[in-house]
């Protein structure tokens, strides 16, 4: 018998596949399809254990669903735009394009050393042109949709370097340009956006996909749906001042208001007195990213505008600030405040010594208590004080009645506010897809006609040192002609943000070579939508609302007729270092899946990835558990290679065997079903050692023998894909034990003869007694009341209660 040699026979069976097309996947109407995705790599040059770690087992699902009868689809692409790359070529004087398809040929070899089931022949590369030319015709119809427009947004922008920056190019709490580290501003340029607010309700529904509950959570955070109204505020001058609020009932208590830095206002009301405090603060403003300036846990800062307003509802005079914890981006940029119930805002007001006026009373509240020491913030307690024709308004009841009245008045509106903002395509970069526009100096913005798409990227570019995209200094793409005129004019150099490129990734897998449209129909009409997929948690609320949001606008299109991309969603966990923390060079904890795969083999790696923890959770690497993943792939090798020689029949142990078999069946199946890859190889260890033990007794049939191992083989098959194979042929089985239906479980043999009886009196265990499986809950209860142990501690008295839990536990009350 020849020893286990995984660096033999895994490349040998993975030429054997290829050579036979086993992964080739084209439709088959007589079959259920399942199509099955795993989140794209970006092209960094090496795949990582993280990427071993979401994928094998997402490829062990993807083949069990075969096993299962389904035809199943799972592609692989690359994600393969993006900053990485131009900073590789300003760093190394290498071309973006050929550091990304360089990195892409070896991440490929990786890829295939994990054995998975990809379809190679559906390969997306979404920096390829064939590719982008898709991407650029889907802008341009999100224009025609009215979902795409241009406005101008800020930006963070290192005046030194003269450019723009990605979020993480500005590095620090100083938010300082990493190349230079010059102190980092905002400013406004003309920026592309697409529409997504105008499905923000529709993003809110999830009642047709299977997501975890936590992204759904998180997605309608972050869409983040209030109901409240429009109330319009006027400046002394007269200026209109809108605010949304979730609180009308607490108009009363406003005593001041706060404008976001960036509002238009702020300019036109602010007294010569305050200008200068006004711009200095506005300048520290702009450093600031949204995140910090909205942190809770940050000192409220602010200035005074020296202007006022006056409130709708009582016409008090009261002061306009400007603080940065309030953003341009939701509402109206403008908030009024109620210090008395509002925490924010009472900070602020404590902080500045405004105003605070009780307009809500908590029912354990007097007027002897004094002024509020916090924030009185309740919905539903207490009642309106201080408000004028509503005090005494119960406080549930106090927004609706409000509500009615403002809108009654002509001075406020029912309104519903949303968090989700416009999405931000627009990169200042140059390896990204070109944005197909052309501006020229009579017809404005004109897209490109659809017969000169792709825009190219220019490959004769040259890279600055400070990080300036190229396009903007290459004459030949700089300059073009109007399409509709004729006239000189310049082409966008901005490129589009590479989220876009990976909302519509799963469409182009289906025909990656298809010239008449993003992807051919009759491929689409089989496959789509995508039945399961995986990746991180934290692509939550970017690539997975944007995917949302991209699948709706394509219904717009009549491209799809369907609402959602993917029908399901499994997240996995992280994989960390053997010190428990984050992966990194820095700390050398870096696990290299090269090595792993060179030194045990891509079957062990993937069994130990799927054992050593539960897959949506991750955990801590450890050298030394792979041994037991190991070692069972080792025992398999060795049981399915022993030739197996029957010995006396013990009947009893025959029968443990199979049933062992047919409970293990069961199990992974149903592990399999859940993503429970740690419990499916728990069971298999298990089958493992029946096995071994009927090795060492001879002491079962034959039939039974075949029985357990070969279903051992087909259940590891889709965890462990090479050694099945190998092993499934030299027990001379029909190639592929990738083509081999799932085994099947009979809930007659899998049932357990006997059972172990816990008895426990007043919850302590008392006694263990065997008994038949199938016995009634009465013989249970008399079997626990003979035990002698049982008796002695009852001392001679009646039990009050014996209860009998799942056939299995008696327990009993004295």
């Amino acid at each position: 018998m020849n020893d286990y040699n995984p660096q033999e026979i895994e490349p040998k069976w993975q030429a054997k596949w290829d050579e036979t097309e086993l992964y080739k996947q084209v439709i088959d109407k007589n079959k259920k399809k399942h199509y099955a995705m795993t989140m794209l790599p970006y092209p960094s040059g090496d795949l990582h254990i993280g990427h071993w770690y979401a994928m094998s087992p997402s490829d062990a699902r993807a083949r069990y669903m075969r096993m299962q009868g389904f035809n199943v689809l799972f592609p692989m692409g690359f994600d393969a735009f993006g900053l990485p790359a131009e900073n590789a070529a300003i760093k190394n004087n290498i071309h973006p394009q050929k550091w990304t398809y360089a990195n892409i040929d070896k991440m490929r070899g990786q890829l295939k050393s994990m054995g998975a089931m990809f379809d190679w022949e559906r390969e997306a590369i979404s920096a390829d042109p064939s590719y982008y030319k898709w991407t650029q015709w889907f802008f341009k119809k999100l224009i025609e949709l009215g979902l795409a427009y241009r406005k101008l947004s800020a930006v963070d922008f290192c005046p030194t370097c003269n450019t723009t920056l990605a979020r993480e190019q500005v590095w620090g709490d100083d938010r300082h340009c990493e190349r230079c580290g010059t102190p980092v501003i905002k400013k406004d340029l003309e920026q592309w956006f697409f529409k997504t607010t105008d499905y923000a309700e529709e993003l809110l529904d999830f009642s047709q996909i299977n997501w975890p509950e936590r992204v759904k959570v998180m997605q309608t955070n972050w869409i983040g749906r209030s109901n409240g109204a429009d109330v319009v505020f006027k400046t002394e001058q007269g200026d209109e001042m809108p605010i949304f609020t979730t609180r009308p009932d607490t108009l009363w208590g406003a005593t001041f208001m706060v404008m976001a830095p960036e509002h238009p206002l702020v300019d036109k009301i602010t007294t010569p007195e305050q200008a200068g405090a006004v711009l200095e603060y506005r300048q520290q403003a702009q450093r600031m990213s949204d995140i910090d300036r909205e942190s809770a846990e940050r000192e409220k800062t602010g200035v005074f505008t020296g202007a006022y307003a006056i409130n709708p509802v009582n016409e008090a005079r009261i002061p306009i600030w400007v603080a940065d914890y309030v953003l341009m981006g939701y509402g109206f940029g403008a908030i009024m405040a109620v210090p008395a119930h509002d925490e924010r805002d009472f900070e602020f007001a404590t902080k500045f010594d405004l105003p605070i006026i009780e307009v809500i009373r908590g029912p354990e509240r007097t007027d002897a208590d004094g002024p509020l020491t916090e924030a009185y913030v309740t919905k539903t307690e207490g009642q309106m004080i201080n408000s004028g024709e509503f005090t005494g308004t119960p406080t549930a009841e106090g927004i609706e009645k409000v509500t009615d009245w403002l809108e009654a008045k002509g001075i406020g509106k029912k309104a519903i506010n949303y968090r989700l903002r416009d999405w931000l395509i627009s990169r200042q970069r140059y390896w990204g897809a070109p944005i197909p526009v052309v501006y020229c100096p009579e017809h404005g913005a004109v897209p490109v006609p659809d017969e000169d798409l792709p825009v190219m990227l220019p490959e004769d570019v040259e890279f600055m040192p400070t990080g300036e995209s190229p396009l903007r200094f290459h004459e030949g793409f700089l300059h073009t002609e109007c399409p509709i005129c004729g006239q000189p004019s310049l082409r966008e150099t901005d490129t589009m943000d590479t989220f876009m490129c990976s909302s519509w990734y799963q469409y182009r897998y289906l025909s990656p070579d298809y010239d008449d449209a993003p992807f051919d129909p009759v491929e689409g009409a089989y496959w789509l939508p995508v039945d399961q997929y995986t990746g991180g948690i934290e692509h939550a609320t970017m690539h997975l609302i944007y995917t949302r949001f991209f699948t709706k606008a394509m219904r717009e299109m009549g491209l799809v007729d369907f609402d959602e991309p993917m029908l399901a969603l499994h997240n996995q966990g992280m994989v960390l270092g053997e010190d428990n923390e984050k992966m990194s060079k820095s700390r050398g904890n870096v696990v290299a899946p090269d090595d792993l795969v060179q030194k045990y083999g891509a079957d062990t790696v993937r069994t130990y990835l799927m054992f050593f923890t539960k897959w949506d959770q991750g955990g801590p690497w450890n050298y030394d558990g792979i041994k037991g993943p190991q070692r069972l792939l080792q025992d398999v090798w060795s049981v399915a290679m022993h030739e197996y020689i029957q010995s006396v029949i013990n009947e009893s142990a025959d029968r443990a065997l199979r049933r062992k078999t047919h409970q293990v069946i069961k199990k992974v199946g149903e592990d399999f079903e859940g993503f429970s890859f740690n419990t499916a190889v728990a069971a298999i260890m298990e089958l493992r050692n029946s096995i071994l033990e009927a090795q060492r007794r001879s002491n079962v049939s034959r039939e039974s023998w075949d029985e357990a191992v070969n279903s051992m083989l087909l259940l590891l098959a889709p965890i462990a894909p090479h050694i099945t194979e190998e092993l499934w042929a030299q027990r001379g089985k029909p190639y592929s034990i990738h083509q081999q239906d799932w085994p099947q479980w009979d809930s007659e043999v899998a049932k357990e003869e006997s059972i172990t009886l816990i008895v426990q009196i007043n919850g302590k265990v008392r006694d263990r007694i065997e008994a038949q499986a199938d016995t009634p809950d009465e013989e249970l209860k008399t079997l626990a009341l003979a035990s002698e142990n049982v008796q002695k501690h009852l001392e001679g008295k009646a039990p009050r209660k014996v209860i009998v839990v799942k056939g299995t536990l008696v327990n009993i009350v004295k």
